[in-house]
């Protein structure tokens, strides 16, 4: 009789952990819009102009919020502790008191480093609202148009060329991303690009990436290839050359094509006509000729579930606007569908790799 009420208990508490699941689930973009709202409201900025911890209290002189939703705020600060945005140094018996710390990942926040952009920018209700309709969307016979183009009735690139806000928006947040990720690509990878005199970086916005490159190995010659609308907006006292120019038509001669974020944006045979492209622009591999892409794959680096969780997820968002992330199977099909010999992946930069393809 004992075991059989063991195995009942074991039965239900099954239950209940399978309905925990799901909630959890289900409740899941509460943390992303808690986290979009710490990113609006700028608390890890408040924190950070208290030396790294700060009260509630103190917070709330910081940032811009009726008084009367302090009581909200502490809430929404327990569900950022809990999601290890934030810390807690302290735990008095007034939750008013508690000291909130800066964590490894809202250090990402502040300074002129700050990822914040580029995650304002994923977080836009312009690239959150189509989820809604993701699930009518399957009913639709491929080929189909974009999620995102049926909510808008525009395309990602239409709304970024003609929306000022959301042009801003879009370039702060490549430019912010560039600036923290080429600093790790050029501490850990430099080696990549030794030995190279010239270096093309194609759809490379306002040059963020080409610069960095720029700044770390002055004797190349770098350019930037881009729209001529992005083009007419580049900055103006740099070294690098700006080109005006459709990657899809033809790409500058150069020893080293560089594509940073791009290729995920378009399906197979527009990545095989880029990269055809690239190949027509640089010399034999023997000459030093290749490709440098930065871009995802799936299931390449560190076997965690966190890692395989944010690629898929992010296969998912990029979908969304008619985009994907590939796996080393899907990268090597366009890769050697372009007609390139070989590549190599170095997966050292989290969720992106770095994938040296040779012609």
């Amino acid at each position: 009789m004992g075991s059989f009420h063991e195995q009942n208990h074991t039965d239900l508490q099954a239950l209940l952990d399978a309905q925990l699941d799901l909630w959890h689930n289900t409740f899941a973009f509460i943390k992303s819009m808690a986290f979009k709202a710490a990113i609006e409201l700028r608390i890890a900025d408040a924190i950070n102009n208290r030396g790294g911890a700060a009260t509630l209290t103190q917070i709330a002189t910081k940032v811009i919020i009726h008084p009367s939703k302090i009581p909200c705020l502490r809430r929404l600060m327990r569900v950022l502790t809990v999601a290890g945005v934030f810390s807690i140094a302290r735990h008095p018996a007034d939750d008013d008191d508690q000291v909130y710390q800066l964590t490894s990942a809202s250090q990402l926040l502040v300074g002129s480093s700050s990822i914040a952009p580029t995650l304002n920018l994923i977080l836009n209700s312009i690239f959150v609202s189509p989820f809604l309709g993701l699930g009518s969307w399957f009913e639709h016979e491929l080929p189909d148009i974009p999620l995102f183009e049926m909510k808008h009735g525009q395309s990602v690139w239409e709304v970024v060329g003609h929306d000022v806000t959301m042009s801003m928006l879009f370039n702060d947040g490549m430019v912010a991303d560039t600036r923290f990720l080429m600093d790790i690509v050029i501490e850990e990878c430099g080696g990549i690009f030794q030995g190279i005199s010239s270096l093309i970086d194609v759809a490379g916005g306002l040059g963020a990436a080409a610069q960095a490159i720029s700044n770390a190995f002055p004797h190349m010659e770098c350019s930037v290839l881009e729209l001529a609308h992005v083009v007419a907006n580049a900055p103006a006292g740099t070294n690098l050359n700006y080109i005006a120019g459709d990657m899809f038509e033809s790409i500058p001669p150069a020893n080293v094509v560089f594509l940073k974020w791009v290729m995920h944006d378009w399906g197979d045979s527009e990545c095989i006509t880029i990269l055809r492209n690239c190949k027509k622009a640089i010399p034999p591999r023997d000459e030093g000729g290749k490709v440098i892409i930065v871009d995802a794959v799936i299931g390449a680096g560190p076997s965690n579930t966190k890692l395989r969780e944010t690629h898929v997820l992010y296969d998912l968002f990029i979908m969304v606007a008619n985009g994907i992330e590939r796996d080393e199977q899907e990268w090597q099909k366009i890769i050697f569908g372009a007609g390139f010999s070989g590549y190599k992946i170095i997966p050292v930069l989290g969720v992106r790799s770095i994938i040296e393809i040779y012609p």
